[in-house]
């Protein structure tokens, strides 16, 4: 199983984009986390079928409807089992 970190910029705080996610993840069956950082990005850590990743990385790159994404930096990591899909600060 894949395990991809993403860095999401743009309008991506304040705009419900973590709960999204999470929501969007929990329906697909991904796990892994997602938090916001200082910078003003978003940054996810996720875990799934190739297929159940590569569309949640493809909804990362709109994300809800009052974001603003320019720019989605994928990293592939070694696997890493989650408990699920939570949402840090």
């Amino acid at each position: 199983m894949p395990t991809v970190h993403l860095l999401i910029k743009g309008k991506v705080q304040g705009v419900f984009y973590r709960v999204t996610a999470r929501d969007i993840a929990k329906e697909n069956g991904i796990t892994g986390w997602i938090k916001n950082t200082k910078e003003g990005d978003v940054e996810v850590m996720v875990s799934g079928s190739q297929l159940q990743v590569d569309k949640f990385v493809e909804w990362c790159r709109t994300g809800p409807g009052r974001a603003v994404v320019t720019e989605v930096i994928v990293t592939s990591r070694e696997h890493q089992p989650f408990a699920g899909f939570n949402i840090g600060r």
